[in-house]
């Protein structure tokens, strides 16, 4: 019976002492679920339970080999120098988003210039119509 503890002993002893060399030897981008101190404090309070959580939750995920012969590591999506940019540009620093403001502005005025005429003359109408009821 005392060789089958020292053996678990040792197994959990071998498979601390990997996963805490695994963990202290991954990159830290590369880490999933949570930073490198927390995984290290893990792995070392809930032994063995928390090697293996390393070995499943949070050692870096193998780079896959596409059939473009490109490597591509799950969960990398665009780095940040990669990321595809769109050339918009904000409304208010667009050139000629600003001059398509000036001529809709230009036509706005025109056209209320137009509604304000048609309204006075509207206006003055109906004063003439109620001033020559009023006469009779």
């Amino acid at each position: 019976m005392v060789r089958l503890y020292s053996l678990f002993v040792l197994l959990d002893l071998a498979l601390l002492v990997v996963a805490l060399i695994d963990c202290l030897s991954a990159e830290e981008s590369l880490i999933r679920a949570l930073p490198r101190v927390p995984w290290v404090f893990i792995i070392l309070l809930f032994s063995p339970v928390g090697a293996i959580a390393w070995f499943v939750a949070g050692r870096p995920a193998p780079a896959v080999r596409l059939s473009n012969g490109t490597v591509w590591r799950p969960g990398s999506g665009f780095p940040e120098n990669e990321r595809p940019r769109q050339r918009s540009m904000a409304p208010d620093d667009d050139p000629e988003f600003l001059r398509g403001l000036s001529t809709s502005r230009r036509e706005d005025e025109a056209m209320m210039k137009t509604w304000e005429a048609d309204l006075r003359r509207r206006e003055d109408e109906l004063r003439r119509k109620q001033g020559g009821s009023d006469t009779e």
